[in-house]
């Protein structure tokens, strides 16, 4: 078993994400490095992105959606998120293996039967199998099959309930944006090669795969939490786990034990403590990747400051790869809040609120502490 510190797997983990060393490629390069990007937020997918290549710009996530060559959907935990075409497919694959849908509970909620989900695959397929729509042309279409006119208020819901297991069973995702107004389509009508979902064995390794080579050493109960809140059965997904077998190193981080490829563990095992400031945008995948309940990473006592009310997820300030406070804008400042006494380097979150100040397309952005 490798044994390492866990300021080796936070320099790891800072220069698997493109945090110490942007990506040379464009946003589907640094989407597929993350296992995904989410885009609940479209200006905090485009941050997380920028800040991760280096260069100023807020529209590479969304050039790259409407290429095609990123797909959005509902994928971990149920929210948006921008993601390479094959590894959305393994996503879609473990997330609709869990058949939230076929549970009293939400059918209760949602009133809609299993055969009456199966019903709105096999509608809402034909119907975006060559066309772009919105949500009011969609929910129009559908309603005027027969057997879904109680489901139109689940339909026209924004949270979308009712078609992410649809989405998870791949007859639809986002299109390109209508003006102000959200679309969707096939994925196979907007996404080039798109082979479909496959089955959930085949998938597991490709997404474990990606998610440990960037928040790993994880374990399947991470893994689980987050892409799918813990829904899976457990013996499943550590099923999965022991079928990839000698591909996967086994780690000890100062007593907690988990899983990174073995193709990294050479680089984890020689990692130097990087003690540089960092700033991160609003639900960056650094933190929801291993989860804000890892406090290895963000102490218990601080979680209410970045995971706060209505799932709202804090700016980050990173130094040695733990997070040590959250940040606002004002204006043409940068106004940092520490978790406990002391103050920062100027010179490093000068030189932090730079490359922010780059990946947000400002010339400059003060800095201060509150």
């Amino acid at each position: 078993m490798l044994e390492v510190g866990w300021d080796q797997v936070f320099a790891w983990r800072l220069g698997r994400q493109f945090l110490t060393d942007p990506a040379a490629d464009g946003a589907e390069a640094v989407a597929r490095r993350l296992a995904g990007v989410q885009a609940q937020v479209a200006s905090a997918a485009e941050t997380a992105v920028a800040l991760r290549r280096g260069v100023a710009g807020q529209d590479a996530v969304a050039d790259a959606l409407a290429a095609g060559t990123l797909v959005k959907t509902w994928a971990m935990r149920g929210t948006l998120h921008a993601m390479v075409p094959d590894q959305a497919a393994a996503a879609l694959s473990l997330i609709g293996s869990a058949r939230t849908w076929e549970k009293p509970s939400w059918q209760k909620t949602f009133g809609a039967t299993p055969d009456q989900v199966t019903a709105l695959v096999e509608a809402v397929s034909t119907i975006l199998a060559d066309q772009v729509l919105t949500r009011d042309e969609l929910v129009e279409a559908v309603l005027a099959e027969p057997g879904f006119t109680h489901l139109g208020e689940q339909l026209r819901s924004g949270w979308g309930a009712v078609l992410k297991p649809l989405a998870w069973q791949g007859a639809l995702c986002h299109g390109p944006a209508r003006g102000t107004k959200i679309t969707f389509t096939s994925p196979a009508h907007l996404i080039p090669g798109w082979t479909g979902v496959p089955a959930p064995d085949a998938a597991a390794q490709t997404l474990i795969s990606a998610y440990l080579g960037a928040y790993g050493p994880g374990t399947p109960e991470a893994f689980d939490a987050w892409l799918s809140r813990n829904s899976l059965r457990k013996t499943v997904v550590r099923g999965w786990f022991a079928a990839i077998g000698d591909a996967l190193t086994e780690v000890n981080v100062e007593g907690r034990t988990g899983w990174i490829p073995t193709e990294f563990a050479d680089d984890l095992a020689t990692a130097a403590l990087d003690d540089a400031i960092h700033l991160l945008g609003p639900f960056d995948q650094y933190i929801l990747g291993p989860g804000t309940s890892d406090t290895a990473v963000l102490p218990a006592e601080h979680r209410a400051k970045v995971s706060r009310t209505a799932g709202w997820i804090s700016p980050l300030v990173l130094v040695g790869g733990r997070v040590v406070g959250t940040w606002d804008r004002d204006a043409d400042d940068i106004v940092v809040s520490m978790f406990g006494a002391g103050r920062f380097p100027k010179r490093a979150l000068s030189a932090a609120a730079d490359r922010l100040a780059q990946a947000l397309g400002d010339t400059v952005l003060a800095v201060r502490e509150s």
